[in-house]
């Protein structure tokens, strides 16, 4: 049963040109399907055992753990892929996930920081002139100031900052790279991080990545987490911080600010202007809230 899980997996990646991290979601989700198998489901030997019966009871299993509506939906959906895929390499005749259904999951909205908070966390770093904290500094600024993903700030190259124009060529998930521009406040910290900051933590004169980490090699999404993690503690914050949440910051103050949904849209990189247009309903509540103060 492992092979046909390699096999899909193998399959996303040549035929979707899924990410690495997707492929690697997928890869927990139904191993841990696979594990709840072998553990409640012994008489399943194969694929074609799998009734509706039993990946209903799967279901009910997360339910009773206690796992967020949005992780179970996710799960859900990477057996339901996966049996398509089964059926359509004829290694399955019946499809047993066809009348499951996914919970409904509550669009839970995006926690921006204030105005302040945000100072307070872009200031943290600064308190020393270290390759490392100019680094830090540089890598906060960048996040707040563009609303990257944590993904594509990581992916960033040399060859992608623009100091001139003042302008990043961000990579995206389509593999279109898209212009983000950025202040001269931005200017400044990117440019005193290339001089005094990089050159420090360098190991390799090859290495093309912006932000390198202690070994000279480029900051991974992990260290980046780190990063932020601890300059939330340090900066006293006391709500939640998370790697998107300078993301989300970034919308909200942009559309605070008068900036255009469309144009806010496109800084993002979103698909669908659905996506985008939860930030209004942050502007909404805070109007409301406002009103019955």
């Amino acid at each position: 049963m492992e092979e046909q899980l390699l096999a899909f997996l193998d399959f996303l990646k040549t035929e979707y040109n899924y990410s690495h991290n997707t492929i690697a979601a997928y890869k927990n989700d139904l191993n841990q399907f696979l594990k709840f198998l072998k553990r409640n489901h012994r008489s399943v030997k194969h694929w074609t055992d799998a009734t509706a019966d039993v990946v209903e009871s799967y279901v009910q299993f997360m339910g009773e753990k206690s796992y967020a509506s949005s992780s179970v939906a996710r799960k859900v959906a990477a057996v339901k892929s996966f049996f398509n895929y089964l059926v359509s390499e004829n290694i399955t005749s019946e499809n047993p996930t066809t009348e499951i259904e996914s919970p409904k999951v509550e669009k839970r909205l995006p926690k921006p920081l204030s105005s302040d908070d945000v100072e307070r966390l872009l200031n943290a770093p600064t308190h020393k002139k270290s390759a490392k904290n100019l680094r830090d500094s540089a890598l906060l600024t960048t996040l707040y100031a563009t609303g990257m993903r944590v993904t594509e700030v990581v992916s960033l190259q040399l060859s992608d900052v623009d100091l001139e124009n003042e302008v990043l060529h961000c990579p995206s998930k389509d593999e279109q790279k898209r212009e983000l521009p950025f202040d001269q406040a931005t200017h400044s910290i990117l440019l005193e991080y290339l001089e005094n900051g990089r050159p420090h933590l360098l190991k390799n004169k090859d290495e093309q990545a912006l932000f390198l980490n202690h070994r000279g090699q480029q900051l991974t999404r992990q260290g980046l987490w780190l990063i932020i993690k601890a300059y939330a503690k340090e900066a006293n914050l006391s709500v939640s911080v998370t790697p998107h949440t300078l993301r989300h910051s970034f919308a909200a103050h942009k559309l605070a600010r008068g900036t255009d949904l469309q144009e806010v849209q496109h800084l993002l990189g979103h698909a669908n202007i659905s996506t985008t247009q939860i930030y209004t309903q942050l502007e909404k509540n805070a109007e409301e809230g406002d009103d019955e103060s």
